[in-house]
């Protein structure tokens, strides 16, 4: 594993560069499915406004306005904020390291940088709208696309995102949030995808209503992008380590050097002796697994993964290991971020191949639903998470979750032709 470019490139490359610890796999990951999924978002629009599907609109914009006084407090404070942690960080790596969104949330950080930025950014401010203003007041009306507001849907998306998806991680994991609610709402792990989807969906359809641009459209031009940014961003918690890990696989064990090796079913009966503090730690998890070897033509990771260093240090002591990261799992599990990326690139291959030839808007949306729902579905039953009792059933939020957006897909496609003549009667009157 690999949890933050220090290690990555220690590891790869032999490269000792401590500060680089800073920076997070999983997190660069995370930026990079959402920097892939603008442009694709961008391109769909794009696609969507050249065949007429899309329309822009007329805005009046006024040039040579004086900024306010509040215009110059927001500037300074954003500078401020981000000399003050920034330069906090790199000067206080070595704490910053471990949890960087744990730094960013205190009040840690570095006064000077701050005060520095803060005034830096507030003199170039003034600087270029006094030129502005010397030019005098010019109002002028523009055409403007969808399209050129893919940063705005971004920062939504992003913003949305990861409030839904801390809220649902906090129902999920209701002990732990209760014991640390700051904590576990300001770390740096525990995310739900489901529930970013579903905060981040209404804070767009909101967006989208105050721009005037269909709603229905932006889903569908979304949905291959949201698919691909999923499977990246479950790469990035392969590649960290991050916990999002399956069940466990009892056709191997983790040996004293850390190495998965062959194993019978009975090794996992000895493990659970031999490794009980930890067995014990994890037991509202239950010591769920499977006994599956890999074939002949798959390596034997892609069956059983003890995730060596991990970036929660998740496990028992790593032999001959000193640092940060020291920990292996003692039974190997399925490595489910790995299988839900390869799924995602093939769901997403899928829907981009058919987008063009679906003309109804929520079409290719509702088969997203449809597809990443029964995808999630299957996935949890070899994943570790909660799990709800309900007497004759025991599901995992996921699971609800799946199945209620699985339905969702399936209505919604039932209904598009419906929708789609409501909404041409409505705008013909």
């Amino acid at each position: 594993m690999y949890p933050d470019f220090y290690h990555l490139l220690k590891g790869l490359f032999g490269i000792d560069i401590p500060v680089l610890g800073l920076f997070k796999t999983f997190g660069f990951l995370v930026a990079i499915a959402f920097f892939v999924g603008g442009y694709l978002i961008y391109k769909e629009l794009k696609r969507k406004e050249d065949d007429g599907i899309v329309d822009y609109t007329i805005e009046e914009i006024t040039t040579g306005k004086p900024l306010s006084l509040q215009d110059y407090i927001l500037s300074g404070l954003g500078g401020f904020f981000i000399g003050f942690k920034v330069l906090g960080m790199l000067l206080q790596w070595k704490i910053a390291s471990p949890d960087p969104l744990s730094f960013i949330f205190s009040i840690q950080g570095n006064l000077p940088g701050g005060i520095f930025l803060g005034a830096t950014l507030v003199a170039f401010r003034y600087w270029e709208n006094k030129k502005e203003v010397a030019k005098g007041l010019i109002t002028k009306k523009v055409k403007t696309y969808p399209h050129i507001r893919v940063g705005d849907i971004l920062v939504i998306a992003a913003l949305g995102g990861f409030a839904g998806a801390k809220i649902f991680n906090a129902l999920e994991t209701w002990d732990d949030f209760v014991r640390d609610p700051l904590g576990s709402l300001f770390s740096s792990s525990g995310l739900t995808f489901y529930g970013g989807l579903i905060v981040a969906t209404f804070a767009l359809w909101y967006y989208s209503r105050k721009i005037k641009l269909d709603f229905r459209h932006l889903c569908d031009a979304a949905a291959p992008a949201l698919i691909l940014a999923y499977g990246i961003g479950r790469l990035g918690c392969q590649i960290s380590g991050d916990g999002d890990w399956g069940i466990y696989n009892s056709a191997y064990y983790t040996d004293s050097l850390g190495k998965v090796v062959e194993s019978s079913d009975k090794m996992m009966e000895s493990n659970t002796i031999r490794y009980a503090d930890y067995f014990e730690r994890h037991k509202e998890e239950g010591i769920q697994h499977k006994y599956i070897k890999a074939n002949s033509f798959l390596p034997t990771w892609f069956f059983a993964y003890n995730y060596p260093h991990n970036v929660n240090n998740v496990g028992v002591p790593l032999a001959n290991c000193d640092g940060e990261y020291c920990s292996v799992l003692p039974q190997p599990v399925f490595p489910t971020p790995v299988y839900e990326f390869i799924v995602s690139l093939l769901i997403f291959a899928f829907l981009w191949a058919i987008r063009k030839k679906l003309s109804i808007p929520l079409s290719i949306f509702s088969i997203y639903l449809i597809m990443n729902g029964i995808e999630r579905f299957f996935i949890e039953q070899i994943r570790v998470n909660y799990k709800y009792d309900w007497g004759f059933m025991h599901p995992t939020q996921a699971e609800i979750l799946a199945v209620v957006i699985i339905l969702c897909g399936v209505i919604l496609f039932s209904l598009r032709g419906y929708i789609h003549n409501q909404v041409n009667k409505a705008s013909s009157i």
